[in-house]
């Protein structure tokens, strides 16, 4: 196939260099996880992998919307979910893709997914109180709060590091904490 998308960021081998390819991998990502899926962060973690050139993902995912395989789910969240004629493309075409490409794909989706996910129902707050730097990180349900923990750090670099750990698996944390107050 001819190359006629942007290659900046993409692996020579592994990586798409067409837009036809780029769309279908598109539909079949989100055919595959079957929910909704943020458009940037898509783009991004397929440029992270180098999969695909973030801004062919994102032209691709617009394209793919105007043409009627997506549909915008949250505006201001940015999330799309697949259309029957999307998932009839997805179908027919995803053999046309190589399998270590939609594999790495999904699987960097999946995570990309729970990790917004996990992110929606996370407050972390880094606060400075009497010269001392605090995470205060929290988990909701519906709105509520059931768990809160105010922890003591060193700097705000260690601070942010605290609140990527507790957005990638906040249910961990949270069961890892009842069985340590339980046993």
């Amino acid at each position: 196939m001819e190359k006629n998308a942007l290659s900046a960021g993409v692996k020579p081998i592994g990586g798409l260099f067409n837009t036809t390819e780029i769309k279908i991998l598109v539909c079949y990502i989100l055919s595959s996880v079957n929910d909704a899926v943020p458009g940037q962060m898509l783009a991004n973690v397929l440029h992270y992998e180098g999969i695909a050139n973030c801004f062919e993902v994102n032209a691709a995912i617009d394209e793919l919307y105007r043409g009627g395989q997506l549909k915008l789910v949250n505006e201001q969240e940015d999330t799309y979910v697949i259309t029957e004629k999307g998932r009839d493309v997805s179908e027919t075409l995803k053999t046309s893709l190589p399998f270590t490409v939609k594999d790495r794909a999904y699987t960097a989706a999946i995570k990309m997914v729970s990790r917004f996910k996990n992110a929606k129902n996370c407050d972390i707050e880094i606060k400075k109180e009497n010269n001392k730097t605090y995470a205060v990180c929290s988990l909701n349900d519906n709105g509520n709060t059931f768990m809160s923990i105010k922890l003591q750090v060193t700097d705000e670099e260690q601070a942010l590091l605290i609140k990527e750990k507790f957005i990638s698996n906040p249910t961990k944390i949270y069961s890892d904490i009842i069985n340590i107050l339980t046993d």
